[in-house]
């Protein structure tokens, strides 16, 4: 016997798909206008990130000063002269041996382009000496032919350098405001607030604040094990210069995906330089087999374990947030999804019955009645 399709059924279904379709386009066209928003105003906002992540790392040591009963203003100049302390002391820690051995480094770079030439001049590859001065001539020629471009890309290098100053320095100050005030900011907010507002803003605040932490700790613990396991394998094949390099490493994990390709390019690049190509394959295999530990196992694990998200979970956002806005996209892809998914689950708190009992239909005469 053949089935027919009810049509009341039908309709009912189109008439609830037409619904959620159109709540559905209003959200997304409500989150467009959002990030159309943050784009307009980035250059306020990514100052503002990068102060929140970094009161995040410098919050504990203020908050135990606080609590021994220093006042907030000189608790957060302490820290954040504190910080730059450190920051300057791993600047230094990177630049000063570099500097101190910079004539043996141009020395191996030398060395390395004359071995270089040489093994071009033999088989498989038998290139001549003319060859390469022609070579080099018509680089040369397409140098000169650039110039124009060549200076275009310099002045947005240098814009690009200047915007990183400018940012870093907003971070630093808004770092010291945030470590001073920020305990009384929930409060302000809280009596500025209508309703439940008052309450459910402040608590996704606090929640929010917590799992930032938790990013930047996360982060910091994946930089230490790349330095660590970097360091003895540069230790171990006896490359110069291992503790800043080891430093550079665990700087350059704060910056997903070119960090790390910067800091293994410097590594492999002195390896060459100063032991030869042997050595430095034996680095770049190393780095490579950390890199692929790091991207697949620590740091999934360890941004999972900390953030409440599935390692899955992680790489999909990493791979999204840098699909969409390079790297800015992926240093920030993981804390935003994990605090989408503190609104997600406080929203599920809220919404959800008391006792996990299914929701029953309001009775006719209850369903005007406010909550």
């Amino acid at each position: 016997m053949p089935v027919t399709l009810s049509s009341t059924k039908t309709r009912a279904a189109l008439r609830v798909s037409a619904r959620v379709s159109g709540e559905l386009l209003l959200v997304l066209v409500m989150t467009a206008v959002a990030v159309w928003l943050l784009g307009r105003m980035w250059s306020v906002v990514w100052p503002l990130i990068v102060g929140l992540l970094l009161t995040t790392l410098t919050w504990p040591p203020a908050r135990m000063l606080r609590r021994r009963g220093w006042p907030p203003a000189l608790a957060a100049s302490s820290v954040t002269v504190l910080f730059l302390l450190v920051a300057g002391g791993v600047v230094a820690l990177i630049a000063v041996p570099v500097a101190s051995q910079s004539g043996q480094l141009a020395d191996g770079v030398v060395e390395g382009i004359q071995r270089l030439r040489e093994w071009a001049a033999g088989p498989p590859l038998n290139v001549g000496d003319d060859q390469i001065t022609g070579a080099f001539d018509s680089a040369t020629a397409r140098i000169q032919d650039s110039v124009g471009s060549m200076v275009t890309t310099v002045v947005t290098g240098v814009s690009t350098v200047v915007n990183g100053v400018v940012t870093a320095v907003l971070a630093v100050f808004l770092m010291f405001f945030m470590l001073k005030d920020g305990p009384r900011f929930l409060p302000w907010l809280a009596r500025q607030l209508p309703g439940r507002l008052a309450t459910d803003v402040p608590t996704v605040a606090t929640r929010g604040w917590d799992t930032l932490g938790e990013f930047v700790r996360s982060q910091a613990y994946v930089g230490l094990l790349d330095a660590v396991l970097i360091g003895l394998g540069l230790w171990i094949v006896g490359v110069p210069l291992v503790l800043p390099l080891a430093v550079l490493t665990f700087v350059s994990a704060f910056v997903p995906i070119i960090g790390a390709l910067f800091a293994g390019f410097v590594a492999v690049l002195i390896a060459l330089v100063s032991n030869g190509l042997t050595d430095a394959l034996i680095v770049l295999a190393v780095i490579v087999v950390v890199q692929q530990l790091e991207g697949n196992v620590f740091q999934p694990m360890i941004q999972s374990r900390g953030l409440g998200l599935h390692a899955g979970v992680v790489l999909l956002a990493v791979t999204l947030g840098g699909s969409l806005a390079g790297i800015v996209g992926s240093l920030l892809a993981v804390p935003a999804a994990a605090l989408i998914a503190v609104v997600w689950n406080y929203l599920r708190e809220q919404l959800s019955e008391p006792g996990g009992e299914p929701k029953t239909q309001p009775a006719p005469e209850e369903a005007g009645a406010p909550a």
